[in-house]
């Protein structure tokens, strides 16, 4: 969660030529209602199985040259990282505590699980306790990059020089 898979994932696939695909907003298209609505609606639960159905829709056609976004949630959940690990290379995309709080902040209207959390005590204890949560799931990744540094275009650029001389590059 905030960890920048959308803001990487968008510069990767202008500068590579690949495909981009956001996880949500692939399940927002589908549903024809935003992932907050669907959380109020409908319940995490559904959200979570649907989550799970667009992913094994997008792995299943074996496209080598998409960059998929997914949720910060979306490993933890029934065999999704199992999904994703066999379709091609995880990255578990890591900043610190700090950095994703302030990301969160940022973007907590468009967050149902941190929209009504206050900044501070509530909002951190959540951040903490989400990390050492989802880090047994993350750590199945084949990989590991540093996303602290996405916050203005040269961070950007930066990170996906990097990113690309890390996985991409034969």
């Amino acid at each position: 969660m905030a960890s920048g898979k959308t803001t990487l994932g968008r510069a990767l696939a202008a500068s590579t030529g690949m495909r981009f695909i956001d996880l949500d907003e692939y399940i927002e298209a589908e549903a024809g209602k935003t992932i907050t609505q669907i959380f109020a609606e409908d319940g995490e639960s559904h959200f979570r199985h649907l989550e799970s159905l667009a992913l094994k829709r997008l792995t299943a056609t074996g496209d080598d040259g998409v960059i998929v976004a997914c949720g910060g949630g979306t490993p933890c959940f029934g065999d999704n990282m199992d999904v994703m690990n066999q379709s091609g290379t995880t990255v578990w995309l890591t900043a610190s505590p700090e950095v994703i709080i302030r990301r969160l902040v940022a973007e907590r209207a468009s967050r149902p699980l941190v929209a009504k959390l206050s900044d501070g005590g509530e909002l951190e204890r959540y951040v903490t306790e989400n990390l050492d949560r989802r880090a047994p799931h993350y750590s199945r990744s084949t990989a590991r990059f540093d996303s602290s540094r996405l916050e203005c275009e040269d961070e950007i650029n930066e990170s996906v020089r990097l990113f690309i001389n890390m996985f991409l590059q034969s």
